[in-house]
């Protein structure tokens, strides 16, 4: 049996879960969220927890397990705490900033890049124009705005110099003048 899919998903207080066949609805104090799950999987809510259960142990029903109790623990987690990821913004000149709604990033290019972010994703800059904060409900979502922040300007690298996560290690290069050996 799936070690994943066989945990129970803890139901926080203040979490309301709703099950109508295969649409599972979660409302917290941060938001609601609603997905449509595969037919095959028996989702059920008892004694406080949500129990994903599978008809057979064929590869597809398997790997449909750890997916549904995975995405379920998301939702719940979701809207009762939040997801968050941050980026910072490394090299001269590079920054960000907040105009409106939007994120406007200067980051080298002739002109500034602009981000709108969708319903339920809140962006936030701090520390100097260098840090920005992805936050929202969805998991799927944040990480998602998140990697086109990034890919706005990806990490060189020779100087190190773009947009990466916090945290995140770039494989450095030596360039021309680290290379060995003769004419």
């Amino acid at each position: 049996m799936s070690r994943i899919g066989r945990m129970p998903v803890e139901v926080p207080a203040g979490v309301q879960v709703e099950i109508e066949d295969s649409r599972v609805t979660v409302r917290g104090p941060k938001g609601e969220l609603a997905r449509l799950f595969h037919p095959d999987m028996t989702i059920s809510l008892e004694e406080g927890q949500i129990i994903v259960r599978r008809p057979t142990d064929n590869r597809k029903h398997r790997s449909l397990h750890g997916l549904t109790r995975a995405l379920l623990a998301n939702m719940v987690q979701g809207v009762s705490e939040g997801f968050r990821k941050e980026l910072e913004i490394v090299g001269v000149g590079y920054r960000a900033e907040i105009q409106g709604e939007k994120l406007v990033l200067n980051v080298g290019y002739s002109h500034s890049v602009a981000i709108v972010p969708p319903e339920g994703i809140t962006i936030t800059v701090g520390r100097g124009a260098k840090r920005i904060a992805v936050e929202g409900v969805d998991k799927e979502l944040v990480g998602q705005i998140a990697a086109q922040i990034r890919a706005v300007r990806k990490p060189e690298p020779y100087k190190g110099k773009g947009i990466r996560y916090v945290g995140e290690q770039v494989r450095r290069k030596a360039g021309k003048a680290g290379k060995i050996g003769g004419f």
